[in-house]
């Protein structure tokens, strides 16, 4: 595999090395020993997938607080995402940018996403799937999220949004009830 740092300190794209021959490719996705060899958590408690059945269907922006602040190494099976993180660690340099890269089932990159990063993704294909590698377990109490058309984020989506939960539609803005000292 191959650890490509973000601009947001903590995150990496995850590609894959292929190796192909005539039967197709076979590449390793996840590596317990590389990614602590390189100091990022190795952990997986639970895996989530999420099939998204419209273009332009957003999910986000999520992450959990503490005790059960969560890394998650995101990947697109099927179809095409915009995957977006946004640094809500309190005291970070780059508190409240994002990063945003496209994820497919083609590229067959992975984002790995550090604790306190929001994340959120929308989808640029029907039927899209995402999977997910989660180091903690879901924890409702610990579960938190930010709108994802916060102005205070200036996230460029790449579609208008076909298809939104309200719970996602309504998280808080950042500048809002939410002291930046309560991420």
């Amino acid at each position: 595999m191959k650890f490509t740092p973000t601009p947001l300190g903590g995150a990496f794209v995850v590609d894959v090395e292929e190796h192909a021959d005539e039967r197709g490719v076979f590449a390793r996705t996840y590596c317990a020993e590389e990614f602590r060899a390189r100091g990022l958590m190795a952990r997986v408690a639970q895996c989530s997938l999420s099939f998204n059945r419209l273009k332009g269907t957003l999910r986000g922006m999520h992450y959990q607080g503490a005790p059960a602040a969560e890394v998650k190494l995101v990947r697109c099976t099927a179809g095409v995402i915009y995957d977006v993180v946004v640094d809500v660690r309190p005291g970070s340099p780059t508190f409240g940018q994002y990063f945003g890269l496209e994820l497919s089932a083609l590229n067959r990159r992975a984002l790995y996403v550090p604790e306190l990063f929001a994340h959120g993704f929308q989808t640029l294909s029907d039927g899209a799937e995402v999977w997910y590698q989660i180091s903690e377990l879901y924890t409702p109490g610990c579960e938190r999220g930010l709108r994802y058309d916060d102005p205070a984020f200036g996230i460029r989506w790449p579609l208008p949004v076909s298809a939104i939960s309200k719970k996602d539609a309504n998280w808080p803005l950042l500048g809002g009830a939410v002291p930046r000292a309560a991420f």
